[in-house]
């Protein structure tokens, strides 16, 4: 319950703050991608599974973009503060290629990567499909004011 709480006052500290870095995928950028070369399957459903593959020069490519194409804030000293996320998570199906990454704070990953833990345990038990699990995700990193609701509903399934 405590972690709860911590975890909606960071969503209300977030929405009272004007950032500079992204708060979730910028969708004309980063609109997502699915895997189209699976190194296997996973699941009942047979989801198309990607291995980790992402080079550190694709990764200073997107955190750049994000900096000089869309205007954000992210200053390369503070880089470790960042990791690139798959806004699809490999687990769910989800690709290496750059329609997929974006630059994500680590008080943005502590919101959304628990959600991301418990939906695809869920689908590797079979109480979730894909395509819901797609869509809760879309729905809590473009709206992080969502995303406890959707976790306290995963943890329900």
């Amino acid at each position: 319950m405590k972690s709860f709480l911590i975890l909606i006052l960071s969503v209300f500290a977030f929405n009272a703050l004007a950032l500079d870095f992204p708060q979730g995928p910028d969708t004309q950028v980063t609109p997502g991608a699915l895997c189209a070369s699976p190194s296997s399957y996973r699941y009942a459903e047979q989801i198309p599974y990607c291995e980790r593959d992402v080079s550190t020069q694709l990764k200073n490519e997107i955190f750049d973009n994000y900096r000089n194409q869309l205007g954000f804030k992210l200053d390369p000293k503070t880089r470790r503060s960042y990791k690139i996320d798959h806004f699809f998570p490999l687990c769910a199906g989800g690709s290496n290629e750059e329609a997929n990454l974006w630059p994500q704070h680590v008080s943005i990953y502590t919101i959304t990567d628990p959600l991301e833990a418990v939906g695809c345990e869920k689908m590797k038990a079979g109480k979730l499909l894909q395509k819901t699990f797609i869509d809760l995700i879309k729905q809590a990193k473009l709206n992080l004011s969502l995303a406890p609701g959707i976790l306290k509903n995963l943890e329900a399934l």
